[in-house]
């Protein structure tokens, strides 16, 4: 009989019309997630995807697509402008990150000190990392390197002719670079945050034994916090390798195509001769080439990265 009951309310369940007011209620979640679901897909998966099939084609923005094949990939590497210009992004980023973590690190230690007006401090280094990456600014820093510029005025004024930083090959690539040094404040404040978080109790131990500033520096504080150089240098190395307003503003890739990072050149491409097969494969090749440096990145934090909550394991 309770068999028989059991069988019937499922039938009468089963036989329920629909109701969207109650599908509505019970998968409540689930739409407030699909404003995200949308963008996600027609922003970022769908382009993720139809770049990875350009990339094997000879894609033209008004030509269509005429032949497939890896012909883009093999002119990655064959052809001189382009390997020259990973070169380039290489030499960029392995010469920006580390100097900027560094400027970031040493200010963020200064200013963790209990200074007077060490809040103005700490705003004024944070300023360039919110204006640095704008239009405005390059075309600033544009002005102050070129040849009649801010600079080379001052250097005018103690007798010293100053070098064409913008135009001579020695010098245009180191001012791109300066640029994205001097963006050193979101490092910075994160790593303030960090060494907020390391204990006086240490600082205190290690001065009774003898340990000076730099000891303890060395000894406490860079060990300690580890995870946040980490972070830190996981996302200057993705943000270096693209790069793009400070080249195309300051320099358009010149010159000799010194200054052009992949990124300008992965511009040029698509949207000057219109190859968008060509630009495809070589973002897809940044992306792998970067997919490499993180994965040896994590793959290091075990050498050298200390977290407080494995002391146990």
């Amino acid at each position: 009989m309770a068999k028989k009951n059991g069988s019937s309310a499922a039938v009468a369940a089963a036989k329920q019309p629909f109701s969207f007011k109650k599908a509505l209620k019970n998968n409540i979640g689930f739409w407030f997630i699909v404003p995200w679901l949308v963008g996600f897909i027609v922003f970022k998966l769908y382009p993720f995807a139809t770049s990875l099939y350009y990339s094997f084609s000879d894609y033209n923005l008004f030509n269509g697509i005429t032949t497939y094949g890896i012909e883009n990939y093999e002119k990655i590497f064959t052809t001189p402008k382009i390997t020259k210009a990973l070169g380039v992004t290489f030499k960029y980023a392995f010469f920006t990150v580390p100097l900027k973590l560094v400027a970031a690190l040493f200010i963020a230690y200064i200013l963790n000190f209990k200074i007077k007006g060490v809040n103005f401090f700490r705003t004024a280094y944070y300023i360039p990392s919110i204006l640095g990456g704008s239009v405005a600014i390059a075309v600033l820093w544009k002005a102050v390197f070129r040849d009649d510029g801010l600079l080379n005025t001052a250097l005018g004024f103690i007798g010293i002719n100053g070098p064409s930083w913008l135009s001579d090959t020695k010098y245009a690539l180191f001012v791109i670079c300066l640029l994205r040094v001097w963006q050193f404040g979101s490092a910075m404040v994160i790593f303030l945050a960090a060494l907020k978080g390391v204990s006086q109790d240490l600082y205190e131990a290690a001065a009774i034994d003898g340990a000076g500033k730099w000891r303890q520096f060395f000894s406490i504080t860079v060990p300690l916090i580890t995870p946040v150089i980490f972070y830190n240098l996981v996302t200057q190395l993705c943000q270096a390798f693209q790069e793009f307003n400070g080249p195309y503003i300051i320099t358009s890739g010149g010159p000799r195509n010194s200054t052009t990072l992949i990124s300008l050149l992965i511009y040029n491409n698509a949207f000057k001769s219109y190859d968008m097969g060509l630009a495809s494969a070589m973002a897809w090749v940044m992306f792998v080439v970067l997919m490499i440096f993180t994965a040896i990145a994590f793959w290091s934090q075990n050498h050298w990265v200390y977290y407080a909550d494995e002391e146990g394991r």
